[in-house]
């Protein structure tokens, strides 16, 4: 993907789903890193996407999906292949590949868990944060470039500062031509955005770049709504390594965590 990327023909989506598994980006899921690189938000999105529609089962929800970014993910053209690696009566582990460019550039591995009836005993210890009703607008795009940071509704919550912050974000862009994507695949495409609402550094020339490796996403309840809420905190080390930790909130209340590690590069 280029900087004078035109977007396709109705312009209101991340991917056309070329069928057979094969999609193509949109100037709406550029990075903020490299002008010709998709950003892992909606990429993870697509993804998630897949593996819920990989054989699926009615009696069963993701619990996690754990995210290795194996190097650029390059925009334009790519397929996505999913398989499952462990199945079974009550856990399934299943597995997607983004593959551009006759590389693996993304490997998800998703657990999917039999659900029963526990409100008996649900209890969760992670604290609300003000909802998006109750925050200011947010314009991350005057710190990140990108089409995908464009693409995004932002909110922030008082007490915003470097390294940690509370921040809504939803999208009007569904994640694909099809417009059929579940609550679970579009808030999953908006969580990688964690790494950037409160960083340490700001981003560019004479500071530090602090991409992740990777996105390890838990959840102890199905997520909701459009409206996808973060709670975050990010940590450097002083041996080139960070990390971005993240509370992750639907309208509904917290509904599970994220954590990114970082590589530290002086840029």
């Amino acid at each position: 993907m280029t900087a004078d990327l035109p977007e396709l023909a109705d312009g209101n989506f991340y991917y056309q789903d070329l069928g057979g598994g094969q999609f193509r980006s949109t100037i709406h899921a550029q990075g903020a890193w490299n002008v010709h690189e998709q950003h892992m938000a909606p990429a993870s999105g697509l993804m998630a996407d897949v593996l819920e529609r990989h054989e699926p089962r009615g009696d069963m929800r993701m619990a996690r999906i754990s995210y290795e970014i194996l190097g650029l993910i390059p925009g334009g053209e790519f397929r996505i292949e999913a398989t499952t690696l462990r199945p079974g009566r009550t856990i399934e582990l299943v597995q997607a590949e983004l593959v551009a460019g006759g590389r693996t550039a993304i490997r998800a591995a998703g657990w999917r868990m039999l659900t029963s009836d526990t409100a008996e005993v649900a209890a969760v210890e992670d604290p609300a944060i003000p909802g998006p009703d109750d925050c200011k607008p947010y314009d991350g795009a005057a710190i990140w470039p990108g089409g995908y940071i464009r693409s995004l509704e932002m909110r922030v919550a008082e007490g915003h500062r470097p390294g940690s912050g509370k921040v809504w974000l939803r999208t009007g862009h569904p994640l694909t031509d099809r417009a059929d994507s579940g609550d679970l695949a579009r808030l999953m495409g908006m969580v990688d955005t964690a790494n950037g609402i409160a960083a340490r550094v700001p981003p560019g020339k004479g500071s530090f770049a602090f991409p992740n490796l990777d996105l390890q996403i838990h959840m102890y309840r199905r997520p909701r709504g459009e409206w996808l809420g973060l709670d975050n905190a990010v940590s450097f080390g002083s041996d080139g390594i960070g990390l971005t930790s993240t509370v992750l909130h639907d309208l509904q209340g917290p509904f599970g965590r994220a954590e990114q590690i970082l590589t530290l590069r002086r840029s």
